[in-house]
């Protein structure tokens, strides 16, 4: 007897449906299982979990040989999402259930040999994808991940198991299984909290000011200063005052932590806007993505988020460079022998760096020991077009006697929010219609359409491109840098001050490299 029911995989952040089949075959060899549909290993080692399950929940083991096909059998299949499918298809084929009770389920779910049901990885991806295709009612996963599947079901129940006999009791109606609850508090991001807020950070007012203008425009910013300053301690601070994440935001944002496995236990959605800080050793695949089938990297967790690269020049050259695309384009795609997969990428960059090897050039409290060709060497590891990528580069400079005793008195990260947030609304009714969320992802057209300059303000930016000899890259990211400074100011119109805030932001580059 032939048992069908139905699972899913996915490849990079991209579901498909697969139709599992099991047929026993009384005739043929005892103890032959044969797994068909090119799995991989833990594909293929699913036989003697799903053996093993089955014995310890004292069902027989099948009589005769077993044929198990996966389809479609041209994609590669990975993972132990099938055990708990295959599973109970055998247990359909053995007669021990009937065919009806999973002919219209999307089941998956890793076994333990004793027939526990453990969390897997990707549920609400391949929920998702499930949910949309006619000929499936009912979907049935881990109790660890029944939260998050809701989410992505509509109005199709979801049913979390914690054994296989718990399923197998439901499917033979010999239980009731309670339908996983829709909670409808589940995305609150007015309730997010990160812990550390921008009243605790001394002094640094430019700084601050110029974090605020990223954030309302998102804008990549490079923080420059000896150690100690602080750049970590604002950087670190930088996701809290960001706009709220929106549902389709969070929504985006937990596919890519779901597939990769790091979507918080417990947790259905992502409320918060990712903050990821790999260290300077993490390679280019690390970063990027990629393996042999294709795998999101840490700027694609980043998404919709933070990505901070502390001590920013000790990356890799290489390292670094990959991010020119991504940071122009929003989305990376990864290519390898097995498949071609784009993730999307939109971050705002926050980097930090010592101006020099020893970190005190131009310190007026610590005396530099570097050589020239030492810091020549040293800031050359990020190149000109990564910097020109970078729309605000600032100073971070030691503080005073009088900034290190008193208290904080900056605004909270609550204030800076709200007026961000105000600047976010201005640039989504600005955009209306485009796929087009911040000041930082204008087109040429968006640009001259929305930075149009008065008199003085060209005549600034004419004395601009000439002082510092910029690029053309350069020269649009002042004017969308400039554009957001007068979003902050609830402005239509870009000023000269506006413009020449942002140019003070692009100074930098000029001064230092």
């Amino acid at each position: 007897m032939i048992a069908k029911t139905y699972s899913a995989g996915f490849t990079g952040i991209d579901p498909f449906l697969v139709t599992v089949e099991v047929d026993i075959q009384s005739s043929g060899d005892r103890n032959m299982v044969s797994i068909v549909g090119l799995p991989d290993t833990a594909v293929k080692e699913s036989r003697d979990r799903v053996r093993s399950a089955l014995q310890s929940c004292g069902f027989p083991p099948p009589k005769g040989s077993t044929i198990v096909g996966l389809a479609p059998a041209s994609v590669k299949k990975e993972g132990a999402f099938y055990d708990l499918p295959i599973a109970l298809a055998s247990l359909v084929a053995m007669e021990s259930l009937a065919p009806e009770s999973i002919s219209d389920a999307m089941i998956a779910g890793e076994l333990a040999l004793d027939g526990s049901v453990r969390p897997i990885k990707g549920v609400l991806l391949m929920v998702a994808h499930a949910a949309a295709q006619p000929n499936i009612r009912k979907i049935i996963v881990p109790k660890s991940n029944a939260a998050e599947a809701v989410v992505a079901a509509g109005d199709i129940p979801v049913y979390g198991v914690n054994h296989l006999v718990e399923a197998t009791s439901f499917l033979a109606r010999q239980t009731v299984l309670v339908p996983e609850p829709k909670n409808a508090n589940l995305f609150t991001p007015e309730a997010t909290s990160y812990g550390i807020d921008f009243s605790e950070v001394k002094g640094q007012l430019k700084a601050r000011r110029a974090l605020e203008v990223a954030a309302a425009g998102g804008h990549n910013i490079l923080l420059i200063g000896p150690p100690g300053t602080g750049k970590s301690m604002l950087a670190k601070r930088f996701a809290g005052i960001l706009p709220p994440l929106t549902f389709e935001e969070a929504l985006e944002t937990t596919r890519i932590h779901s597939a990769c496995g790091q979507l918080p236990q417990g947790h259905a959605l992502i409320s918060e806007r990712p903050f990821r800080a790999p260290h300077h050793t993490c390679s280019d695949v690390g970063l990027l993505g990629g393996q042999s089938t294709p795998t999101p990297g840490e700027i694609s967790l980043a998404h919709n988020g933070v990505l901070f690269l502390d001590e920013f020049p000790e990356f890799k050259r290489s390292v670094l460079e990959v991010m020119r695309q991504p940071l122009e384009n929003g989305t990376v795609t990864i290519s390898r022998a097995a498949a071609s997969c784009t993730f999307p990428a939109q971050f705002v960059l926050v980097a930090a760096m010592n101006p020099c090897p020893c970190g005190y050039y131009g310190s007026r409290q610590r005396e530099c020991r570097c050589t020239t060709a030492q810091i020549k060497r040293y800031r050359s590891r990020i190149s000109g077009p990564l910097l020109d990528r970078i729309d605000i580069q600032v100073e971070v400079a030691a503080l005073s006697e009088e900034e290190l005793v008193r208290a904080p008195t900056g605004d909270s990260s609550a204030v800076i929010r709200e007026r961000v947030t105000k600047a976010r609304e201005r640039q989504l009714e600005r955009f209306a219609g485009l796929p087009i969320y911040s000041n930082a992802r204008m087109e040429p057209k968006q640009l001259r359409q929305h930075c149009e300059l008065n008199r003085q303000a060209e005549a600034s930016i004419r004395h601009a491109i000439r002082e510092f000899n910029l690029s053309a890259r350069a020269y649009d990211r002042i004017l969308r840098v400039a554009r957001t400074i007068a979003d902050l100011a609830g402005e239509n119109e870009i000023s000269e001050l506006h413009l020449f805030e942002a140019i003070q932001y692009r100074q930098l580059d000029k001064q230092l490299w």
